[in-house]
């Protein structure tokens, strides 16, 4: 079975931090871009940070950008989310999504979130 494990959600306060994971399982990462996605409550989905698959290429929001790292471990088949400076705002589901045609490509595979909550 082909699937996305998110890990390292959970409840953290203003300005402190997060580190989420994505692994995968049934296949490598190494051929995938990794887009890091989330959704809010009666929002829409609002991409995050995306990194390539072999050119090293990093996107990321402009709500995030200088706060938030994206970085991969292909020896481990996983893709970090590093969270620093974390606001209320950035409450959300976060998905991670593996794209075979890179960081404006379509999903070809999500997989089924994490909660990432922050509050005091």
């Amino acid at each position: 079975q082909l699937q996305l494990v998110e890990s390292g959600g959970g409840l953290v306060q203003p300005g402190g931090s997060l580190k989420l994971a994505c692994s995968a399982v049934g296949f490598t990462l190494d051929d995938y871009a990794i887009n890091w996605f989330r959704q809010a409550p009666v929002e829409e989905r609002e991409g995050v940070a995306c990194i390539g698959a072999h050119d090293g290429s990093l996107v990321y929001g402009d709500d995030v950008k200088g706060r938030f790292t994206i970085s991969r471990d292909n020896a481990k088949n996983t893709v970090y989310l590093q969270m620093n400076s974390l606001k209320p705002e950035d409450t959300a589901v976060y998905y991670c999504a593996a794209l075979s045609l890179g960081c404006h490509g379509p999903h070809d595979y999500e997989g089924r979130s994490v909660q990432v909550t922050v509050s005091s």
